[in-house]
């Protein structure tokens, strides 16, 4: 390679690069020659800062319009369906070398948010969560374009004091009167695999530097109702699937103590440890609630780990006419708590707490990295609570919830329990009312669970032909409706039960009208079965 040649490694000056050139009094900034380093060129940023405001400036209308306006209409569809293939064909979804001109990623924004289901809308029911807050929506732009990283208090000041704050008000609502400790995690399942490695080590702490050869054979306890999560965790922790004993349920979907004593005598007859259970606050499917109380008596006879997963009810705490269905929860030991769900803080928001003044979670999970948590920074170090979590990079998921609560108070998001909880009584009643209606069970909380039932099957007798066509019914009338467009309501079979719907509730929206227009249109759409 000659000298004049550029090799990797190697600075140079693009023009005059002698030895007078060198020497000659600097130029004005914007003058100076450009410097390459192995071939790229460094003088200045590569960006076009006003082409880019410019495709922000075009950008935003187009999210407020189609994304929030059009999104929350009840007059405009929940989704537009298209099959796999078509959307992606729909969607051109190849990466190539070059980029498009913003008038086509323009047209990319809007085709992303036309064929998208509208979780905002009022019609949407389909899962544990819905509608949209104007202040946690605006919490998130907020975090997007700042985008912080919550390990450290250099990094994110704001966001580790409203974490903070947010955190300590959970806590207190809980009624964990000397207080505790707490982490936002990425979603309500890994706030339960938190409580199983947080239980472990608290049982036994040399888990952390032994492993798992160490350990006797453990065995945790949870409710056939409970969230797949939790036997999830247990496969992913090491503990194994087996040794999640499975505890009967009532015919409400309720945890039956008396049962979950009989399988903790049946593992310490079998030589085993065990350690924890995991109890729901308001169940996936049915919207059970396990009696905290009688499992916490158990937990303390047994020296347990009591873990509430509350992701779906720890709502209800929010709400001095509801809050007694998690009688009991300020026994725990800790509280998985989704504030995405009932309170409506916008995915994600997953509160994990734990009842504990002795530094638990970081003694489970630091790695005490040094180029993150140096102990002689020159401010408090107490606030760099990023050891406490499994992640490095943590999303600031508390401030959305803050800036919400801040907005309409917590006198605000009791209404909000309150009304949606009377609006799942209002549908229960008009469900009773209906020809070919027929309710699961009483709803405890706003899961509504009901069965529609054809007039070509409503003079046949119930028995195994009558539930097996049954079984057929919500899955057509769920298809026309998706095609449709015109709401999203889930359904599943559940133990020994046909297909039936689960309508949710929770959206300040959502009007006494649209629980009429729900019940109207799965008859419309299944009428003809």
């Amino acid at each position: 390679m000659g000298s004049g040649e550029s090799r990797p490694g190697k600075v140079s000056l693009c023009g005059d690069t002698s030895s007078k050139a060198s020497e000659s009094p600097a130029e004005p900034k914007g003058k100076r020659p450009p410097v390459l380093v192995d071939g790229v060129t460094l003088n200045g940023p590569t960006l076009d800062i006003r082409e880019a405001e410019s495709f922000l400036r075009e950008a935003m209308p187009i999210v407020m319009e189609e994304a929030v306006w059009k999104a929350t209409d009840v007059k405009e569809k929940v989704c537009e369906w298209r099959s796999p293939e078509q959307l992606k064909d729909l969607l051109d979804l190849e990466l190539r070398e070059g980029g498009e001109a913003h008038p086509q990623i323009l047209q990319r924004c809007r085709d992303a948010i036309r064929y998208s289901v509208k979780t905002g809308h009022p019609l949407f029911f389909n899962q544990l969560y819905a509608g949209m807050d104007p202040y946690s929506l605006v919490g998130r732009f907020i975090t997007e374009a700042i985008n912080p990283s919550l390990y450290t208090y250099e990094v994110a000041p704001v966001f580790l004091l409203t974490e903070e704050a947010v955190l300590k008000k959970m806590i207190e609502i809980i009624g964990w009167q000397d207080g505790g400790d707490g982490i936002f995690s990425p979603g309500g399942s890994v706030s339960n695999m938190y409580a199983v490695n947080v239980a472990r080590y608290h049982h036994c702490p040399d888990v952390k530097v032994l492993g798992l050869s160490a350990l006797p054979r453990l065995v945790m306890f949870t409710s056939q109702e409970c969230h797949y999560s939790v036997s999830k965790a247990a496969a992913f922790l090491g503990i194994g699937t087996n040794n999640v004993y499975v505890i009967p349920s009532d015919k409400r979907g309720k945890m039956i103590p008396a049962e979950f004593e009989k399988q903790v005598q049946r593992a310490k007859d079998e030589g085993a440890l065990p350690f924890m259970v995991n109890a729901t606050a308001g169940t996936t499917v049915l919207g059970a609630f396990d009696p905290l109380e009688e499992i916490a008596d158990i937990c303390e006879r047994h020296n347990l780990w009591m873990h509430v997963d509350a992701c779906w009810g720890g709502g209800a705490l929010m709400s001095k006419k509801h809050r007694y269905l998690l009688q009991g929860i300020h026994r725990a030991n800790s509280v998985a708590w989704n504030p995405h769900k009932m309170l409506m803080a916008g995915l994600q928001c997953c509160a994990f707490m734990v009842r504990d003044k002795t530094n638990l979670l970081q003694r489970c999970h630091s790695a005490q990295a040094s180029y993150l948590f140096q102990q002689d920074k020159f401010y408090d170090v107490s606030y760099d609570t990023g050891d406490k979590s499994i992640q490095c990079s943590r999303k600031p998921d508390a401030f959305k919830f803050w800036l919400m609560w801040k907005a309409i108070g917590t006198k605000g998001l009791e209404e909000r329990v309150d009304r949606a909880l009377a609006m799942a009584r209002y549908l229960a009643e008009e469900i009773k009312k209906r020809d070919g209606f027929r309710l699961v069970m009483e709803p405890e909380y706003t899961n509504v669970c009901f069965w529609y039932i054809p007039p070509s099957l409503r003079d046949t007798a119930d028995g195994p032909e009558f539930w097996r066509k049954v079984h057929a019914v919500a899955p057509v009338v769920k298809e026309r409706m998706m095609k449709e467009g015109s709401m999203m309501v889930g359904y599943q079979p559940h133990g020994d039960k046909a297909n039936f719907f689960r309508q949710i509730i929770i959206s300040p929206q959502v009007s006494r009208e649209d629980m009429d227009f729900l019940l109207d249109q799965i008859h419309s759409l299944g009428m003809d079965l």
